[in-house]
């Protein structure tokens, strides 16, 4: 009797140590830690998501990256990654290193306005520790002038759990009556830390080591300013050649990542545009993208190439309203010594924000998520009474 108690001790010592181990086991497994360069580690969660709000500031952090933004005006202050405090040229006044801006004019009036959007209220759209949307808004009346855009602004930034980066993406209304309008362009642009970044990226086959902002100062201009003859450049490998935004420029269809790395330590900040539905033009409209400064855009419209054809020109009091974006602002990091690793890594991420799109994580209700859009089908054919008499398939179309 003794000998059956004994080994029924020990039967239920070892199924409770058995227990023990199995729940010690469900509570340590986490999901799998991806850094911001791409390796992975085990056993080490995402860190929850923070949001800090202060009198004139309001940071987003989730641990890649921290994201000062001004209140009420909506202006990207600082991007903190890694050490590095922030890698946005913090020289400039805090109004001119990230943010949204659009050119307008009123048609009766030759003058065109430059307007970065500042706004006048700010409110948290959600907050948890997997999401954070915050909003900057800016409401029109006819008190306000001439001089003031006849727009209703929403500017909305995203921070997600696990994500190296943030996203950004805008509301533009006009209601019905509303004052006559010209629309030239609308953007984000960041101005990135001088010292920093030299190597910019467009596309495989169109990255290098770029002049500086002050080899262009010290230069020639030739036709128009944008083109600027180096003759007395930091480095005698740029001597005589020009330098224009223009020069890398991109079609839309194929304006996907673009950006700049660092040489030490080797940071890539990124723009990423997942899908071209929301700017004009259509796939073959180019468009500018980074360039000197060092500096990259985000453009959702333009009149570049096209001229007044493209702009958004409201008339008789038409009402409209525009979302653009969201882009994502990505940033990575590798130890190697070339910036090939970190191009090739914003690349991947690239991929994996077009296979996300629609987003499913924008709040604001005039972004339609996957199961509010419709879907078409068919085929583009293409007459040319030139080339053939009959309807001819389109194809190259996109």
């Amino acid at each position: 009797m003794e000998k059956a108690r004994r080994y029924l001790f020990f039967g239920w010592l070892g199924i409770a140590f058995h227990l023990f181990l199995h729940v010690d086991c469900a509570v340590k497994t986490t999901k799998r830690y991806i850094s911001p360069n791409g390796s992975t580690e085990a056993h080490m969660p995402f860190p929850a998501l923070k949001l800090h709000k202060l009198n004139d500031r309001v940071v987003m952090d989730n641990g890649f990256v921290n994201l000062t933004l001004s209140s009420p005006s909506g202006m990207i202050v600082g991007i903190q990654y890694k050490e590095i405090k922030n890698i946005l040229e913090y020289r400039f006044k805090e109004s001119r290193r990230g943010y949204w801006d659009i050119v307008w004019s009123r048609p009766q009036k030759k003058k065109s306005f430059f307007d970065t959007l500042e706004g006048t209220n700010f409110r948290v759209i959600v907050e948890t520790e997997d999401q954070i949307e915050v909003s900057f808004t800016k409401t029109w009346n006819s008190s306000l002038g001439d001089n003031v855009v006849p727009l209703n602004i929403d500017k909305r930034f995203i921070m997600l759990r696990g994500v190296s980066g943030f996203y950004s993406y805008g509301i533009m209304e006009h209601l019905k009556g509303w004052p006559d309008l010209n629309i030239d362009e609308a953007r984000i642009a960041f101005k990135l830390n001088k010292d920093m970044f030299h190597y910019m990226a467009i596309s495989d086959d169109r990255q290098r080591m770029m002049p500086t902002d002050h080899d262009r100062t010290t230069g020639r201009a030739l036709e128009y300013k944008e083109a600027i003859l180096l003759t007395n450049p930091h480095s005698p490998s740029f001597k005589h050649e020009v330098d224009d935004k223009y020069q890398y420029s991109c079609d839309n269809k194929d304006n996907l990542v673009h950006g700049w790395i660092s040489t030490n330590p080797r940071v890539g900040f990124w723009i990423m545009t997942p899908s071209y539905e929301f700017r004009a033009g259509g796939p073959i409209k180019p468009d500018l993208t980074s360039h000197v400064g060092p500096t990259s855009l985000a453009i959702f419209f333009s009149s570049h190439y096209a001229g007044p054809s493209f702009r958004i020109a409201l008339r008789d009091g038409e009402p409209w309203k525009k979302v653009l974006g969201p882009v994502f602002i990505y940033l990575n990091s590798d130890l190697g010594n070339t910036p090939n690793t970190v191009w090739a890594d914003a690349k991947k991420q690239m991929i994996i924000e077009t296979k996300k799109w629609p987003y499913d994580f924008p709040l604001s209700k005039d972004f339609p998520h996957a199961n509010q859009r419709g879907a078409i089908s068919g085929r583009l054919l293409v007459f040319d009474k030139y080339n053939n008499k009959e309807l001819m398939p389109a194809k190259s179309a996109m």
